[in-house]
């Protein structure tokens, strides 16, 4: 059996969807539905039972693993991607405790059934990319996270490595993941989705102004991964159990707000039209205009798939899934 954490999330959903098409069902899906429609991405997904992740949580702490799984299966990897990854969220005790003690928890338990261990990092621990963007496991305790959710995943990499466990254990640094089954991110949807979303209403997009000179008005760049490479990637790590420390899981190439914008309003069939505001003084001082994830870490774990071109992935997912309302395995 696999557990997958956050399996009704944007990734988590993805992940199962692609186990689907592998003809697994055996999957144990653990989440918090709370009031959000996260409910629906799962409507189209196979497996063999969903628990709510403080009852699961509960039953970590009762025993092990190995001996309380449904079905009294096997246990064969714990793929967690459940977390709180509000990059706004204030409450600090908050995130130690869902992102970094309950990790904690769920690995040593993983490891205690002779199971694989596939976590969620993130490209946040890397802050301003002061020391680049490298999934390099000794350079860990260099980075400098620019907000609370960016340390309390880096917090769990740390104490991975500490312990003596990383390299018997896999950790995804996510970039910017875009794709179907966001819908109940709210403020931390994609640009993508945000982008359909205003265009459709009113014709036009507003993107930040640049406040830095290097960067022109809606140059600033990311590296962005559509969800179903992404889930590709993880599952890459399922079928490879030698490759173990951290790995960026990202584009490897830099994409500006301009062409992802340009990408959205030709999958609308839309002309073109941008209207630059002011970027909040709340975030100034903690804005990225720069991500990059270096592959070749990845690349030579062995995972050889391309990875698709923006402009591809965005039509694909406004035109199969948000034009037509669709989610992931409809």
């Amino acid at each position: 059996m696999i557990i997958v954490t956050g399996g009704a999330g944007l990734i988590g959903s993805a992940v199962v969807q692609h186990l689907n098409q592998l003809d697994r069902e055996d999957i144990l899906i653990v989440d918090h539905l709370g009031h959000s429609d996260k409910w629906r991405n799962l409507t189209a997904l196979r497996f063999m039972d969903y628990m709510e992740k403080d009852s699961f949580e509960r039953m970590l702490d009762d025993g092990s693993l190995k001996s309380r799984l449904p079905g009294g299966r096997s246990l064969e990897a714990v793929i967690h991607l459940g977390a709180c990854s509000a990059t706004t969220e204030p409450d600090a005790t908050y995130l130690i405790r869902n992102n970094f003690e309950y990790s904690r928890k769920l690995a040593l338990a993983t490891l205690a059934a002779d199971a694989r261990f596939i976590y969620a990092s993130s490209a946040a621990t890397y802050g301003d990319g002061e020391y680049g963007f490298v999934d390099n496991e000794q350079q860990l305790s260099q980075l400098r996270p620019m907000n609370m959710y960016g340390y309390s995943k880096q917090l769990f990499d740390v104490w991975a490595l500490r312990q003596g466990i990383l390299n018997k254990i896999a950790g995804i640094k996510y970039f910017n993941v875009y794709g179907p089954n966001e819908q109940h991110k709210g403020e931390m949807r994609s640009l993508v989705l945000k982008a359909y979303e205003q265009i459709g209403a009113t014709g036009t997009l507003r993107l930040f102004k640049s406040h830095r000179p290097e960067y022109g008005d809606g140059e600033q760049l990311r590296d962005f991964i559509y969800v179903k490479d992404a889930a590709a990637m993880t599952l890459h790590f399922l079928h490879n159990r030698e490759a173990g420390g951290i790995y960026n899981v990202g584009g490897g190439t830099t994409v500006s707000w301009n062409r992802l914008a340009r990408a959205v309003f030709t999958a609308m069939e839309r002309p073109i039209n941008i209207e630059y505001i002011d970027m909040p003084e709340s975030i100034r001082n903690t804005y990225q205009y720069l991500t990059c994830a270096e592959t070749a870490k990845i690349r030579a774990a062995g995972y050889d798939k391309a990875v698709t071109p923006i402009e591809e992935a965005v039509s694909d997912y406004i035109r199969n899934y948000l034009v037509p309302g669709k989610r992931l395995g409809d």
